[in-house]
């Protein structure tokens, strides 16, 4: 855009995923690592843009609104209003789910522009880092059992017993 010629004008979402195991048990540990880069949102009157380029602003600033949305109501179910929280909305809110008031440890790292024709893009990005900032997540430890190795060690003991009943 005219406002930043290097944006990808896009919302990119990274995941890394670990599963651990001890050695002869089907019980493993999940975890999952989402890095996230928003795209900024830019005000559509005053890039002035029109074509393609207003086509994907209006994308990425409706997948923001989602987002928002989902913070907002998240908010309102932490105060114990009775709520419904729309993650399916969009793609991002439903992927990053977990990271929106689920079973994860969040972090945000905002970046702010101090030129003055930007504070409002600044501000703005401050009040939805804060606001982000406040949603409690419920953290556990996610295990979950290795069904694969659950059926071999149950056919390994049908087996056993199959050659006793012999």
């Amino acid at each position: 855009t005219p406002l930043n010629d290097a944006s990808t004008r896009s919302h990119c979402i990274f995941t890394v995923i670990i599963e651990s195991r001890p050695t002869n048990s089907e019980l493993k540990t999940i975890s999952r690592l989402n890095l996230v880069d928003l795209s900024g949102s830019e005000r559509v009157g005053r890039t002035q843009v029109g074509g393609k380029l207003l086509k994907e602003a209006c994308s990425i600033n409706l997948s923001l609104h989602y987002l928002e949305h989902v913070i907002i109501c998240l908010q309102k179910k932490m105060k114990g209003e009775n709520v419904f929280v729309p993650f399916r909305n969009s793609l991002m809110t439903l992927v990053l789910k977990d990271s929106l008031g689920g079973n994860c440890k969040t972090k945000m790292i905002s970046t702010v522009l101090l030129e003055e024709w930007s504070v409002m893009e600044s501000l703005t990005t401050c009040n939805f880092a804060q606001r982000v900032a406040l949603i409690q997540n419920k953290v556990s430890k996610n295990e979950a059992v290795d069904t694969r190795i659950l059926i071999a060690r149950l056919k390994g003991e049908n087996d056993l017993l199959k050659k006793e009943l012999e």
